[in-house]
Formats: structure tokens, C-alpha cells, sequence
């Protein structure tokens, strides 16, 4: 994994932490549920988001090392499955 994605990755999830600990406040201050399922949902998608950057990047980082000299056809390939990818 690069240094770069790692970063990325541990920053969406520091802030989807801020968001369960504002969740948990909002709950233990009787907050209105629609409220409180809006900031979850917000957290759903922060973990969603962090997990399809790891995979995509495990994906494509072990694909790339695994065929480095594959020439046109395999790098044309591969630029497809990584635009594949971003859907799982």
C-alpha cells in the first residue's frame, strides 16, 4: 500500500471516529433519531469509502507489481479493472 493511501485512509477514518463519538453524545443527549440515523448514515459511508480506497489500492498496487512490463494491451487492461474496481 502506498504511503499516500495509507494516510488517506487513516484520515477518513479519524474523522468517521469524531462522527460515533458525536453520535454517542447526540444519544446520551435524547437527540431526535433522524438526526441521529443522518450523522450514522455519515459514518456508513466514511467506512464504506475507506474500505473500497484500501482494496482498490491493494488491487492495483499488486497488480501493477505483479505484471510491470505487460505493454500496451496489459496496461490497458489493467486501467479497466481499476475503473471495475471503484464499483465493489
Amino acid at each position: 500500500m502506498t504511503d499516500h493511501a495509507h494516510h488517506s485512509i487513516a484520515r477518513r477514518l479519524k474523522r468517521a471516529h469524531g462522527h460515533l463519538e458525536t453520535i454517542i453524545e447526540m444519544i446520551e443527549q435524547d437527540r431526535p433519531c433522524a438526526q441521529i440515523a443522518q450523522q450514522l448514515q455519515a459514518v456508513e459511508g466514511a467506512i464504506e469509502n475507506a474500505k473500497k480506497m484500501l482494496v482498490h489500492d491493494h488491487l492495483s498496487h499488486n497488480l501493477e507489481r505483479s505484471f510491470p512490463a505487460a505493454g500496451p494491451k496489459g496496461r490497458a487492461a489493467l486501467k479497466e479493472f481499476k475503473l471495475m474496481a471503484k464499483y465493489l
